[in-house]
């Protein structure tokens, strides 16, 4: 598709953005450009625009309103060694949207399609690629924008694209996680969005967010709806758990899990690093029984926005238990520099995983 492209006239000028990147927070500083496709029943994908960020105009009977069709996904732009600006596997997260897409009964759009639109903002705003550790976070997205109250898929939709220059995703860098255990509120049960990346699952986790919040904790461990017994996911990230005989174990996907491709991209790292890696079920008696006796030696979650994150303690209603020594493990600590290796070009990439803008 030929976007056309209208460059914002006023952009943020070289010397403020480059104050804007000495700390970017995360998710709190948004670039000068976005991507905007329209879809509708009788046209199809059309009209896309690269152009200034502004608000959009919405009429408020926007069917995203009131029946929340709404998807999203998140990846990042990287800049290497050399100045070049990558994207990791942007076609698994062109795939996992479209499952999303499926899953909210909206129009999928061709994978090519959604990569140029991600690379035309990136290529447009290139100058908010950070170096060193930061990274710009990019955030594709759809929701219904038909102007009924009927209860059916809508006919009219917007995909966008924008983009917002980041750091750290916690706060304190890489300091070993505190969890809450939720035993009042599950994420997601099998039938559901699980799966799917839609805006509803998140709200649906923010309560027990805050829940974690009161108890000190930096996330909520999620567990399954129907035993409420097996450790399922966080609020926004894949959970991993390292044995003392180098074996990993992860919960596997049944359809309420979100199906991570920083999960995807860890298991496939380590299997090629010649560890042992099972999609299997663990659940909370598991992680706490593992942790006094010394069989688990770390754990740790991972997701686009934290990359790798170490885990050092877990709080529920009923007790709290520790795990490590106090620092992020070997094991986790290995697969991060492999993972942000092979995303900055310090690592081969052997696998084609890298796509350059």
């Amino acid at each position: 598709m030929n976007f056309a492209i209208t460059p914002n006239a006023s952009p943020v000028s070289a010397e403020n953005r480059r104050k804007l990147l000495e700390d970017p927070g995360f998710g709190r500083i948004f670039t000068d450009h976005m991507v905007t496709l329209r879809w509708t029943a009788d046209k199809g994908w059309h009209d896309g625009e690269v152009k200034a960020r502004a608000p959009f105009a919405m009429d408020p009977a926007s069917a995203v309103l009131h029946y929340a069709q709404e998807i999203f996904e998140g990846m990042k732009a990287y800049r290497t060694g050399d100045g070049q600006v990558v994207l990791f596997r942007p076609d698994m997260n062109a795939s996992r949207f479209n499952r999303s897409a499926e899953r909210l009964a909206m129009p999928t759009i061709p994978e090519s399609l959604f990569i140029e639109a991600v690379k035309a903002l990136v290529k447009i705003d290139q100058e908010w690629v950070t170096r060193g550790a930061g990274s710009l976070y990019l955030r594709p997205f759809m929701f219904a924008s038909e102007a009924f109250l009927g209860v059916r898929p809508a006919l009219e939709y917007i995909f966008c694209v924008i983009a917002s220059p980041v750091g750290p995703y916690f706060k304190g860098g890489d300091k070993l996680l505190k969890l809450w255990v939720s035993d009042e509120y599950t994420r997601a049960a099998p039938g559901g969005t699980g799966a799917a990346k839609c805006g509803g699952n998140y709200a649906a986790s923010l309560i027990a967010q805050a829940e974690a919040a009161r108890h000190g904790c930096d996330q909520v461990v999620f567990l399954d709806a129907a035993e409420h017994r097996w450790i399922e996911e966080l609020g926004g990230m894949n959970l991993f758990f390292v044995m003392n005989d180098g074996s990993i174990i992860t919960p596997p996907l049944t359809g309420t899990i979100l199906p991570g491709i920083t999960r995807a991209s860890i298991i496939e790292i380590a299997r090629s690093l010649g560890m042992q890696v099972k999609e299997a079920p663990y659940s909370l008696d598991q992680w706490r029984s593992d942790a006094q006796s010394g069989r688990l030696s770390e754990a740790f979650a991972c997701g686009t926005a934290a990359v790798v994150a170490s885990i050092g303690e877990i709080v529920s209603s009923k007790d709290s238990f520790r795990f490590g020594n106090g620092v992020s493990g070997p094991v986790s600590q290995r697969l991060k520099e492999q993972l942000v290796g092979i995303q900055r070009g310090t690592v081969p990439d052997t696998r084609g995983w890298v796509q350059a803008v």
